[in-house]
């Protein structure tokens, strides 16, 4: 974790900052001045290692991650089609800018996740059909019947919660410990990518008008959905799996979510921050996990 020191130094420089560039009227993002980011086209070779409990042996972590990754490919569409929406009513060229990049990083995570998700389901005999069919309905129920504002505080509040779970995972070592290289580099590559964008959609729903009340309620209501929708699947692989009953599966869960690592236990004042109305997403400034990244000049591991 940051030093307390180093953490106040980076929000007086936030703030700093957000005060030089709203001082002209047209500036709408409020994302650092010296981020800059696009999309990053890796190649990951995965075959082998997703027709295994690739998470350590462990069915569980396995299943968890399996899960999360069925949601991206139709949730990250709506995403992007949500913050495209408003396009027109951005006047700030950052902000187009970053919209751009932001559909740009979605468009290749859908990719990725797509080929991932097709190949574990063959090689473990899911449906991903099945899996895919109550989401898909879902948002094409969200598409008919609610505003596209409020759509876009539901990829607000998704936005969040996706930027929680990259902030943990690629500030502890324990939540991808004795996972498959390859694929730990995926899920550690999408994480950035989440990180360098997480206020693009904050940004443009304050622009066109979003209130704190309507993000709040967005944010009650999908963290429902969505840890409903993965711990549903989960249990439907597990099923599959023939380990949905085994008790050292579900004493395995308890552990990574509420003890160690703990990985909800970890993000709950993340989460609550955002109920402040003056939250932004990057008040919690951690480049640092970026400027690492970077650094480090990583490349895909091959199984």
């Amino acid at each position: 974790m940051i030093a307390d020191g180093s953490a106040h130094r980076k929000r007086l420089n936030y703030m700093a900052s957000s005060i030089d560039r709203n001082s002209m009227t047209t500036l709408q993002s409020k994302s650092p001045t010296d981020l800059e980011f696009a999309p990053r086209r890796l190649e990951f070779d995965l075959e082998e290692a997703l027709a295994g409990d690739w998470h350590g042996g462990n069915a569980f972590r396995t299943a968890y991650f399996n899960a999360l990754s069925t949601l991206f490919p139709i949730g990250e569409k709506f995403f992007i089609d949500t913050v495209r929406y408003y396009r027109d009513q951005i006047d700030d060229p950052r902000l187009l800018k970053e919209m751009k990049e932001f559909q740009g990083q979605e468009a290749i995570h859908r990719l990725e996740h797509q080929r991932y998700n097709e190949t574990f389901c063959r090689l473990r005999g899911y449906d991903l059909e099945l899996i895919e069919d109550k989401l898909r309905a879902r948002l094409e129920w969200a598409h008919r019947e609610i505003s596209p504002l409020r759509q876009l505080a539901g990829t607000v509040a998704y936005e969040h919660l996706t930027a929680i779970m990259a902030d943990d995972m690629l500030r502890h070592d324990d939540v991808m410990r004795d996972a498959n290289p390859a694929i730990a580099q995926l899920w550690r590559w999408h994480g950035i990518e989440e990180t360098e964008h997480k206020s693009v959609a904050f940004d443009v729903y304050i622009a066109v008008g979003g209130t704190a009340k309507v993000r709040r309620i967005a944010l009650l209501m999908n963290s429902c959905f969505f840890f409903k929708d993965v711990f549903r699947i989960t249990w439907y692989m597990l099923k599959v799996d023939g380990k949905q009953w085994q008790p050292r599966v579900w004493l395995s869960a308890v552990n990574f979510m509420l003890g160690k690592p703990g990985i909800l236990r970890r993000g709950l004042f993340s989460y609550l921050s955002f109920f402040r109305k003056s939250f932004h997403p990057w008040q919690h400034d951690n480049r640092n996990l970026i400027e690492n990244w970077n650094n480090q000049q990583l490349t895909p591991n091959h199984s």
